[in-house]
């Protein structure tokens, strides 16, 4: 490994960065407290050809791996924009890597180009409400017609993001009854289908932070799917999905880090500037430690991302790599993010200072999309050899 970056991912840093000095902290608070998605943001991103860095060049992407696509989500995250900004454009970077992998030439086709032009934008239908992280006990229902042709779906989806604007979903759903298949992971099927709102009801629900992009509720009734619409094998989708959690976790700890340096860099700068008893509060070692503590804390699961990111561009294993640097960031994001409301004050209460905002969204990967709980069972099980607790 390498921990020089080389000059063609320091252009990318530093385009990514002027690309988002157009859209300030200001932006993203507005539009946080107006609840709208940041249509120009992910427009631009699209424009300058950041949404296809990790798709294949055939499509008009650009074929970098998870490495360059973690360095602009990172970057996006620490300019001021966090989880708001990364969340925004998350699923056109790396969404789509099931199709990329296990999609037809005429799947990829179909449905690459135009999420890499910004002119689809896609959600991804997974989780369920009553199975939570327990994925293969989905209960949405996709019946194949007696002719072949396509599905009936019927089902609910919980937590799915950016619903209200997407035009088309990655959907998982099962095809055999879970009574009727060996393994509980057999019998779920992955489709990348219009999100037909003739079929589907996408109910928005109010939440605590990353305002400006959406999660939903989804009620799904008699949705046709076409059959063409499957990617790969039916009843193979579970091991699809799988294929792409690593490269969805080390982006998760990316644009954890760099909403903790976004937190940090607001906190330090108020901490040399505001003076009390004649002296900046910055030169007192109770502000000044936390704050170093926090540093390094980020740094630290910053080691981790690239370790991590690494081992998946040069096809080694790095589950263990992936969940830690999930883990450690949204931790360290965390912490960064609540020291610098406490640095500032009652200020850090007032959404002037923007530190509350990335405080409510430091809580998003902590929680989401995997707990730190099954992590460190992952840990547990996988690297250090401990029996399952569960």
């Amino acid at each position: 490994m390498n921990f020089e970056r080389t000059p063609e991912q320091n252009a990318i840093v530093e385009a990514v960065t002027q690309l988002c000095s157009d859209f300030g902290p200001e932006y993203w608070a507005e539009l946080d407290r107006e609840h709208k998605f940041p249509e120009a943001f992910h427009q631009a991103m699209a424009d300058a050809g950041w949404l296809g860095i990790a798709m294949p060049e055939r499509f008009g992407g650009a074929g970098l791996g998870i490495t360059e696509a973690a360095l602009i989500m990172q970057t996006v995250s620490a300019s001021g924009a966090g989880f708001s900004g990364a969340s925004s454009i998350h699923m056109n970077v790396f969404g789509l890597n099931p199709v990329v992998v296990f999609g037809t030439e005429a799947q990829q086709a179909a449905a690459l180009p135009p999420l890499i032009a910004g002119h689809d934008k896609a959600c991804f239908a997974v989780t369920e409400p009553d199975a939570g992280l327990d994925t293969t006990h989905l209960k949405t229902q996709a019946v194949r017609t007696a002719d072949g042709s396509a599905y009936r779906v019927d089902g609910r989806k919980i937590w799915i993001s950016t619903a209200q604007v997407a035009s088309r979903m990655l959907l998982l759903a099962r095809t055999t009854p879970l009574d009727a298949v060996a393994k509980p992971t057999q019998g779920l099927s992955l489709f990348y289908t219009t999100l037909d709102r003739n079929h589907i009801e996408v109910r928005e629900i109010d939440k605590m932070g990353r305002g400006a992009v959406d999660s939903n509720m989804l009620f799904i009734d008699g949705l046709m799917v076409p059959a063409e619409d499957r990617i790969g094998e039916e009843g193979r989708g579970f091991e699809y999905i799988l294929h792409g959690l690593n490269p969805e976790r080390i982006l998760i700890a990316a644009e954890s880090v760099g909403l903790g340096r976004a937190a940090l860099e607001a906190a330090t700068r108020y901490a040399r500037e505001r003076t009390v008893f004649g002296r900046p509060i910055g030169q007192n070692q109770g502000i000044q430690h936390p704050l170093a503590q926090a540093w390094m804390a980020l740094e630290a699961a910053d080691m981790m991302v690239w370790k991590a990111a690494w081992l998946y561009d040069n096809g080694k294993p790095c589950g263990a790599e992936a969940n830690a640097a999930k883990y450690l960031a949204a931790e360290a994001a965390h912490q960064a993010c609540q020291t610098a409301v406490l640095t500032l004050g009652g200020m850090g209460y007032a959404r002037e200072y923007h530190v509350e905002r990335y405080l409510r969204e430091s809580y998003i990967p902590r929680i989401a999309p995997v707990s730190a709980q099954l992590i460190m069972c992952h840990i547990a099980e996988r690297v250090l050899g401990l029996p399952k607790s569960y």
